[in-house]
């Protein structure tokens, strides 16, 4: 089976290896006897979500993404009803800002956002910069990833991470991060997530499959560079989280 794939705004928004992602994804569905038909939109580009079957925005910079906000405002409606009809689709690092109901620049400047939520966004002085081990109701393993932000996300209804044990939230330290709804993914976690997780890499390819009718097998092909990295990235983690409870 031939799938479709659309990553927007690959030359704006790829901070931290969030191109990846895709690369992950493409590779995993590729093993699985698959293939995928990559397109690339850029601002001021037009593109069409009929046919899609994965939508994908990375991380970038505050500017990058005012930027990208601003590209993307011809087509919030179709990224809204896309959302409605279940896209699979995975809005990374800072990306992840974009698809609630505003965000709010250090420069006090309200933007409306792609109100996919409810949720918003407001910016500070201040980065949030560490390391997250926490947990989500998809799967049993840990959530590990590394977060670069300065925006406090108020009011988000359904977590992709219900919480944390190391590592600040959607709005404060040790609280629940990212947000999950049917088929709509996102985190400010980079890295990237899909490559640290093997078990969201699953998720996410268990979504994008299902809506074509495809069912996974139990064993996914074996990508062991990314197990074996996120079992020593999760270990270390573990035991940090352990040694400051100590």
């Amino acid at each position: 089976m031939e799938f479709r794939f659309l990553h927007l705004y690959p030359d704006l928004m790829s901070l931290y290896g969030s191109y990846a992602n895709v690369s992950v994804l493409v590779r995993q569905l590729e093993l699985l006897g698959h293939s995928v038909h990559l397109e690339t939109v850029a601002p001021g580009d037009t593109a069409s979500l009929s046919g899609a079957d994965f939508l994908f925005l990375g991380a970038g910079t505050e500017r990058s993404q005012a930027a990208a906000l601003e590209a993307l405002s011809s087509m919030a409606g179709d990224i809204r009803s896309a959302a409605g009809d279940g896209l699979p689709m995975l809005f990374a690092g800072t990306a992840m800002e974009l698809l609630g109901a505003s965000v709010t620049g250090r420069d006090g400047q309200c933007r409306k956002g792609l109100e996919v939520a409810s949720f918003t966004a407001v910016q500070g002085d201040k980065r949030i910069v560490g390391d997250l081990y926490g947990t989500t109701d998809l799967y049993d393993e840990p959530v590990v990833g590394f977060m670069n932000k300065c925006a406090v996300i108020s009011g988000v209804e359904a977590p992709l991470i219900t919480a944390c044990a190391m590592g600040f939230g959607n709005e404060r330290e040790g609280g629940p991060e990212g947000f999950h709804r049917d088929n709509v993914f996102a985190s400010e976690l980079t890295g990237p997530l899909l490559v640290k997780n093997p078990g969201m890499l699953r998720a996410v390819t268990d979504a994008v499959c299902a809506r074509r009718g495809v069912t996974l097998p139990e064993e996914l092909p074996h990508l062991p560079y990314l197990q074996e990295g996120f079992q020593v990235t999760a270990e270390q983690l573990r035991l940090r989280c352990e040694a400051t409870k100590a």
